[in-house]
């Protein structure tokens, strides 16, 4: 009995002077406990609102501040033009538009009807659809007020319209994530738990004491998972065009620029984990939480960043998934000149640069 509780003594010294050991186990629960609590939600809150309304009057106001007194929405702007409308969508202003008629109280004190347009975005068709029903039922709430003292039963219409993606077809909010994911994974994941092989079975030393410099050695590991990655893309592109029927219908030069300079970010992101780590498990576990979960939970890939406790969304900055699935959607989905993303091209062009450099200078020379 007394040589088992030495082996279990032994097994918690190996625990516990293996700071890596220490964080997989203490710190990634808290951590995905916290994403997983906050991030996941099917509610959508905090939505950007713009308002056009020509008739001013008693009936709009009304709705306006329903609208804007409800947890879903926040009043962004009133807008003064019409044909400006698409334009707030295009600089991401706005994530819904309610437009009213002229005289639109007067029109439903005389015919008894009234109609208003919804106007969204229907690149997430969730999303637009959440939204969509949160106006119309809101809308319907007054409608009920107005009828409890009305002879005749006044009747609100909501016409909705859901720009770039009518037919609400959700690929067109998934291949963007799916690009974003599937790069992440093999150029970061899979550079990563390679180098770190390398590492663990000892090979590595005998890379580095070859006449190569280390830089030409770790080159070697990263450049074949680039042109992986490459073939991948092409792959989602044509697989997207022509049997998921989503189409470029912005500039293809600048969708693949902007998809190799995620692809160095990703290829760097691999490059750091493997030279702080000496484990393939390690390797992968730390790729999984530290790049797959905010990919997936905080990129807006698949929840609303905007729906997120204002912590977890100034950590979403920090996500590289999200300036370039941002950045797709705009080229391929909306149809965007080049100068709707300078943002996310400057954004993701700081973070490559950033990551290579720390990645080349943190990894050792010497085991």
């Amino acid at each position: 009995m007394g040589q088992f509780f030495v082996f279990i003594k032994k097994e918690f010294y190996h625990i516990f002077r293996d700071r890596w050991t220490m964080i997989i186990l203490l710190i990634l629960p808290v951590i995905m406990l916290t994403l997983f609590g906050f991030a996941i939600t099917t509610e959508v809150k905090n939505t950007k609102l713009g308002v056009f309304d020509p008739s001013k009057d008693i009936a709009t106001r009304s709705i306006i501040q329903r609208l804007q007194a409800n947890e879903y929405f926040i009043l962004k702007k009133f807008i003064s033009n019409p044909d400006r409308i698409e334009d707030e969508f295009q600089r991401g202003e706005v994530g819904l538009i309610i437009v009213f008629p002229e005289k639109f109280y007067e029109n439903l004190l005389h015919t008894g009807e009234g109609q208003i347009q919804l106007i969204t975005d229907g690149s997430d068709p969730n999303n637009a659809i959440t939204l969509t029903n949160y106006a119309t039922n809101i809308v319907a709430s007054y409608q009920q007020e107005l009828n409890k003292t009305a002879v005749i039963p006044y009747q609100i219409v909501p016409e909705i319209k859901l720009l770039y993606n009518p037919r609400l077809k959700g690929a067109y909010n998934f291949v963007p994530g799916i690009m974003g994911m599937i790069l992440m994974l093999i150029c970061a994941m899979m550079t990563s738990v390679a180098i770190a092989r390398e590492k663990e079975k000892g090979t590595m030393e005998l890379l580095l004491v070859s006449p190569m410099k280390p830089l030409v050695v770790i080159l070697s590991k990263v450049v074949p998972y680039f042109f992986v990655s490459i073939i991948n893309l092409a792959t989602i592109l044509l697989l997207s065009v022509y049997v998921l029927e989503v189409p470029v219908t912005g500039s293809l030069f600048w969708l693949i620029i902007i998809s190799l300079i995620y692809i160095f970010l990703s290829l760097a992101l691999g490059i750091l984990i493997s030279s702080l780590v000496n484990s393939q498990v390690v390797a992968l576990l730390i790729s999984g939480a530290v790049l797959m979960m905010p990919v997936l939970l905080l990129s807006g890939m698949i929840f609303p960043v905007e729906s997120m406790p204002y912590l977890l969304q100034l950590l979403s900055n920090a996500v590289p998934a999200r300036w370039f699935i941002m950045a797709i959607k705009k080229l391929m989905i909306k149809g965007l000149d080049v100068t709707s993303i300078y943002k996310e091209l400057i954004i993701l062009g700081s973070m490559a640069f950033f990551f290579i450099v720390v990645s080349l200078k943190t990894f050792k020379n010497r085991l």
